[in-house]
């Protein structure tokens, strides 16, 4: 009996008893640990490898995102003439098409060089594929393809300005529907410090050979936008903290009063023949006109950009 209970004794002995700090680490082990996932969400799981898949097979197939604007097909500048002016302007081209055996005189001659110069491609063809190329027009032997411009997304002239430290200067145009109109506003904004043009994308003026003509080149380095609507475009840009300012005959501010003009903002600029159109205008934080002693009606749309760019700028500098 003493030696069962020697035995007895010796094995409580051995038996491992409770160590410092046990006491928490067991309690920790009872907390619960939340509700348990769904089967999609837990590794290793069935549903989770066929959601990991379909969500791969999602991210291929979404487009990736385009900051540009949409974009049009390819424009022909057609005749002697308009081609050397648009090689003079640098207007992006890309191909020069010249008439096989065509007469030669100081234009082509000079269509030829310009366009070797500047590394474009240069393509013979035969009167009857030009004349199907220009719908018959008189292209006297020279065409000029003018890849679709690149239009910026109305974001990136806000992100333009913040990336040089500087309040936004934005002209947007509504209504224009002269590209030589556009193209004098795109000088005027590169010419006092703005950070770019907004447009609509219908019923407007485009970025064609011959609003960058008019531009002189400064639509190399000025960006120019489309908006898809142009009131919600104003919108977006209020909410980012942008004064809108808009020109009209009747406005209820002359220029030389703003204040706005110091900040942030961008100028609206309407058509010449019937301003601003009305959802437009009632967006517009203020409505400015331009004093006129003169007694002229209205200015060009060009004229009337500039005069107010060059206004901002000098109380900007």
């Amino acid at each position: 009996m003493a030696g069962n209970s020697q035995r007895r004794n010796r094995r409580t002995s051995n038996k491992k008893g409770a160590t410092v700090g046990s006491g928490g680490q067991r309690r920790r082990g009872l907390e619960g640990k939340g509700p348990t996932p769904p089967a999609s969400m837990r590794k290793g799981h069935k549903k989770n490898r066929v959601a990991n898949a379909q969500a791969k097979q999602a991210a291929a197939r979404r487009p990736a995102p385009r900051r540009g604007g949409p974009k049009g097909t390819n424009e022909l500048v057609v005749g002697r003439n308009s081609v050397v002016e648009a090689l003079r302007e640098g207007v992006p081209a890309k191909t020069l098409y010249v008439q096989q055996f065509v007469d030669s005189d100081e234009r082509v001659r000079e269509a030829i060089q310009l366009a070797t110069e500047k590394g474009l491609n240069l393509m013979e063809a035969p009167r009857p594929e030009l004349d199907r190329m220009t719908n018959g027009l008189n292209h006297q032997g020279l065409v000029l393809s003018v890849p679709p411009y690149d239009y910026a997304h109305p974001e990136d002239l806000t992100a333009y300005a913040a990336d040089n430290g500087e309040d936004p200067l934005i002209v947007a145009l509504d209504g224009i529907t002269d590209p030589r109109n556009l193209g004098a506003v795109v000088r005027s904004v590169s010419a006092f410090g703005g950070h770019g043009v907004v447009v609509p994308e219908r019923r407007a003026a485009g970025m064609t050979a011959s609003a960058w003509k008019t531009s002189a080149g400064t639509a190399a380095r000025t960006p120019v936008a489309r908006a898809t609507n142009m009131t919600r475009m104003l919108e977006a840009y209020q909410k980012e903290g942008l004064m809108v300012v808009g020109l009209a005959a009747d406005g209820d501010t002359e220029l030389h009063e703003l204040d706005a003009l110091e900040g942030p903002v961008v100028i609206v600029v309407g058509s010449e023949g019937k301003g601003l159109s009305r959802l437009v205008g009632e967006t517009c934080d203020f409505r400015v006109r331009i004093p006129m002693p003169g007694g002229a009606e209205s200015l060009n749309a060009g004229v009337a950009a500039g005069v107010v760019l060059y206004e901002a700028s000098r109380r900007r500098a």
